[in-house]
């Protein structure tokens, strides 16, 4: 089957970073589905592991951990789903990721796909919409309806991947006011579009943006990207006893400025629930499902930002080198080989 992938951490210029290649069918566990790959979308985990994961030598690694398909065939235990249904899902980091013709993934972590949505669209969705669901509603806590609790949520870098739909889980689904931050006109737009009650400019001083609006502080801080460089201003805009969650990598991160508030540290990693089999496992096939529900019901919208094209190494190389530049809007997606 066609494959892209690595043999060797190189930038992502180099024609070699990511190539087309030829691997043998994958083969479906007691619980796997064996999916026909329709669709994939690109996310900066792929950029991290393909930086810094170096292959055995002349062992190729796959990447991608988000795919739309067609089951073809299902393990001997499988109770979920059967052959010809549409999913979609982010799929596992311990395994081999989904830019294959071909993959396998657990069915505890895949979902029915959005009827409304065709599989380019739907490849956008399961690993951000899981991060944002899971990080939003588990790790902060906020409660889903529409009750007034007097809340809010600093969402910093809502114009990405994951903030484009945490912006329309969080508006949608509850009654916190929804702050998002984007530095360019068009990515503020987006975010308005997206829901936002207010957008702020990260490009500035938070703290200060958000005075501007006649916002003294925020109950919750949702920070998506530069939490290392913006930690002082997070602390300064947050509530005493207040909560702040990330997702990226900060090289370090001086927790001991919270303690003064007493304010809360949440870290959301949307794989530990595959990574560990955890027993509670089979919610994120809960949650696709729930999304797949609210899209079909015109509550939330696909976070495609740009349509690349067909899955080969090419394009995929153009994907990743959009990400590092740090200037996406919205998903990267690419469909068919």
């Amino acid at each position: 089957m066609k494959a892209v992938a690595y043999y060797h951490s190189l930038p992502i210029q180099d024609p070699l970073a990511l190539q087309d290649i030829e691997l043998p069918e994958p083969v479906a566990g007691p619980r796997d589905l064996l999916v026909e790959v329709k669709a994939i979308s690109v996310n900066p985990v792929d950029t991290k592991v393909r930086q810094n994961a170096q292959p055995e030598a002349g062992v190729a690694k796959v990447l991608g951990w988000d795919v739309a398909g067609v089951v073809k065939a299902v393990g001997s235990d499988v109770s979920l789903f059967k052959v010809g249904d549409k999913v979609f899902y982010a799929g596992s980091i311990a395994r081999a990721g989904g830019n294959s013709e071909r993959h396998v993934v657990d069915e505890r972590i895949v979902g029915h796909m959005p009827k409304s949505l065709d599989f380019a669209q739907a490849a956008a969705l399961p690993l951000t919409t899981i991060t944002a669901w899971e990080l939003l509603f588990e790790r902060l806590g906020v409660t889903e309806g529409k009750t007034d609790e007097q809340q809010s949520l600093l969402i910093v870098g809502a114009a990405g991947g994951v903030g484009s739909i945490l912006t329309q889980l969080a508006s949608q689904l509850s009654a916190i006011k929804v702050i998002g931050s984007a530095s360019r006109p068009e990515t503020q737009a987006w975010v308005r579009e997206l829901g936002a009650d207010i957008v702020v400019d990260h490009s500035q001083p938070l703290s200060e943006e958000l005075k501007r609006h006649g916002i003294n502080a925020v109950t919750h801080v949702a920070s998506l990207t530069q939490t290392d460089q913006h930690l002082d201003q997070l602390v300064e805009a947050l509530a005493p006893q207040g909560k702040l969650a990330l997702i990226d990598d900060p090289k370090a991160l001086d927790i001991t400025k919270l303690k003064r508030k007493s304010l809360s540290l949440h870290w959301e990693f949307m794989y530990t629930r595959s990574l560990f089999e955890t027993p509670d496992m089979i919610e994120q096939h809960h949650l696709l499902n729930r999304v797949a529900e609210l899209i079909d019901a015109g509550t939330l919208h696909t976070t495609v930002g740009e349509h690349f094209g067909r899955i080969n190494a090419a394009n995929l190389r153009r994907a990743h080198e959009l990400l590092e530049s740090g200037k996406a809007k919205g998903k990267i997606v690419l469909e068919g080989f």
